[in-house]
């Protein structure tokens, strides 16, 4: 992969002096060609779909077609209509734990590393509808070890609901295997992909999970659009989140028609230019290929963690292996907070992370952790700027670890 070529395409980059950005695993940057699908749209034909039939409002229509066609094709679904576009994967995901309507006593099982959109959902529909809980450790899972899950499968679960890679220290789990077993006993599987559909070759068909959400701001795509995909016959039975025009056939006083996927989940004027930019951003990255990215991203891992692996006072988070860890670097210094860590780095070298607890709270508090720096790559990533991070973390170690 051309990272010099790539790095062209976006706009921050051409800064006279630009910051070193390892921040894409909160939101990535944009490339000039998804800016310029969203501005097309205001500037061409910035109309409604699927209300009015003048030739600005066809145009429209067809381009969500042409953008939910190839994220179908992106994520290996042949049925388009069985992808839906909402405003980010938490949307996604509590339209999933709402509508399945489950009862009292069913059994959801989550892991010990879930973000708060696939953890606090299930939290208050214990306390409102008496859902029990199950809990998986995500560490065992990614070693391979799936005995705790079949114990779980076998006290009868009604939902498998897990984070395929987590966002604290980049590490997956094996979903195929888990989808497999799960199926055997009955239960329905739904994953968050945030972290690993932006990274990594993606096909739901061949992976057979029930439901699968991701949102488009974490892979090169606009703010405020996220997917869900599911197969039909369990879409089918989800109650929409959401209701109102665009959602419906045909409503009386005292009834109303709600149409088929994809239309139930869409109820409500959509964000064209980011449904739009949606699919501009996966053509992009199809181009490129994905096999490319995700190799560069752990030869980037492996820079970040050979560099930092003998510094006095630093910790790694995760698996020892960086190649496991695909484009995220959490650590720790100690006796320093990592909101801290953060703040010096983007002052002294204008290197820009995340820090804090990443929506994870449970994990971290469980762990008497206060959270974790985190340094996270994507294709627009050099290895210059890795090195340039490298010697920015060792200098902050150095100047205010005991």
């Amino acid at each position: 992969m051309d990272v010099t070529r790539v790095r062209k395409d976006f706009p921050l980059f051409q800064q006279e002096k630009p910051p070193i950005y390892l921040d894409s695993a909160c939101q990535s940057l944009r490339p000039r060609q998804v800016i310029d699908a969203m501005n097309e749209y205001y500037c061409d034909f910035p109309a409604c779909g699927g209300r009015s039939v003048h030739r600005l409002a066809t145009e429209v229509s067809i381009r969500l077609d042409k953008a939910r066609e190839d994220v179908a094709s992106f994520v290996g679904v042949k049925d388009a209509e069985c992808v839906m576009f909402t405003k980010n994967a938490t949307e996604s995901m509590n339209t999933v734990a709402k509508g399945l309507r489950l009862e009292r006593g069913d059994r959801v099982v989550t892991t010990d590393m879930e973000h708060n959109s696939n953890h606090v959902p299930w939290v208050l529909l214990a306390k409102e509808k008496g859902l029990r809980r199950g809990y998986l450790s995500f560490q065992e899972l990614e070693q391979g070890n799936l005995e705790p899950l079949k114990e779980e499968l076998e006290k009868g679960v009604k939902l498998l609901s897990v984070v395929h890679t987590n966002n604290v220290d980049g590490s997956s789990i094996p979903l195929k295997k888990m989808v497999e077993l799960a199926h055997d006993h009955g239960a329905l599987v739904m994953a968050d992909g945030c972290q690993y559909a932006p990274h990594n070759p993606l096909d739901l068909t061949d992976m057979d999970v029930d439901l699968y959400a991701w949102s488009m701001h974490k892979m090169l795509g606009p703010s405020g659009t996220g997917i869900l995909y599911g197969k039909r016959e369990v879409l089918e039975k989800v109650e929409p989140l959401v209701t109102g025009g665009g959602g419906v056939a045909i409503t009386t006083y005292d009834t109303a028609d709600i149409l088929p996927i994809p239309e139930r989940f869409e109820a409500g004027l959509q964000n064209y230019a980011g449904i739009i930019g949606s699919g501009a951003a996966v053509r992009y990255l199809q181009d490129i290929g994905m096999e490319e990215i995700s190799e560069h991203e752990r030869r980037l891992n492996v820079i970040a963690t050979d560099g930092l692996m003998y510094v006095r006072n630093l910790s790694m988070l995760g698996p020892a292996d960086p190649r496991r860890k695909g484009g995220i670097f959490s650590f720790n210094l100690k006796g320093m907070l990592p909101h801290d860590v953060a703040m010096i780095l983007d002052e002294i070298a204008s290197v820009l992370i995340r820090s804090g607890m990443h929506c994870v709270h449970p994990y971290f508090s469980s762990h008497g952790l206060e959270g974790c720096a985190r340094a996270s790559f994507y294709l627009y990533n050099t290895e210059e700027e890795l090195r340039r991070f490298i010697e920015s973390v060792k200098y902050v170690a150095e100047k205010f670890t005991d």
